[in-house]
């Protein structure tokens, strides 16, 4: 009786979710699709840069730096598989950003090193305190850690990529743990590029 009970009730839980978000989406799937906050900061090329939707281009964006030590890069790797996985044709579209949470450091030239080395990517220095509040809004959390000087630090921070679509919406998010699994998240990406938000 009980265990009928529980099976009925993740059979809802299930049934709601799908009725929410029909696509079985291999992240979390942002159910009020929000918008995506903008920003702007210096690329890697040492220009003005700033996010915003442009009506055409589909964003994987995640919250780095360049000292990392396994995290970023392992991030950066996986998603420019999953750029390269995109047919050509899609392959234009589809951007992989990641934002420094370690504007000190992180100049153009090493992000641009950094952007390079691991992958075809957009790398992004936004200054403080603004950095602070594009941080907060992504719901993503940054701070100093194993300080031997103000120049040898690490930075923990949170570790997920956020899918935004063309129009601005944040549609799926997926900790780097699945990152790996290039074709399911390529899978996610490809649903959104031809299903954006109204």
């Amino acid at each position: 009786m009980a265990a009928g009970a529980v099976a009925l009730l993740l059979g809802g839980v299930w049934g709601y979710t799908r009725l929410k978000n029909p696509y079985p989406f291999f992240g979390t799937a942002y159910d009020a699709r929000p918008a995506a906050t903008t920003f702007a900061g210096t690329d890697q090329d040492d220009r003005a840069f700033a996010f915003a939707p442009d009506g055409k281009t589909t964003t994987a964006l995640f919250f780095g730096f360049t000292h990392c030590p396994n995290i970023c890069p392992l991030s950066l790797s996986y998603l420019t598989k999953v750029r390269q996985s995109l047919p050509e044709a899609e392959q234009a579209n589809f951007r992989v950003m990641m934002v420094s949470v370690d504007p000190a450091r992180d100049t153009p030239a090493r992000l641009r090193e950094y952007a390079n080395f691991f992958g075809k990517a957009t790398a992004v220095n936004v200054p403080e305190p603004q950095l602070a509040g594009v941080a907060r809004a992504y719901g993503v959390g940054y701070e100093k850690a194993d300080v031997k000087s103000p120049s040898d630090y690490q930075i923990n921070h949170t570790t997920a990529s956020y899918l935004i679509d063309r129009n601005g919406r944040l549609r799926v998010l997926w900790d780097y743990t699945q990152l790996p699994q290039v074709d399911r998240v390529a899978a996610d990406v490809r649903y959104v590029m031809a299903n954006p938000a109204p």
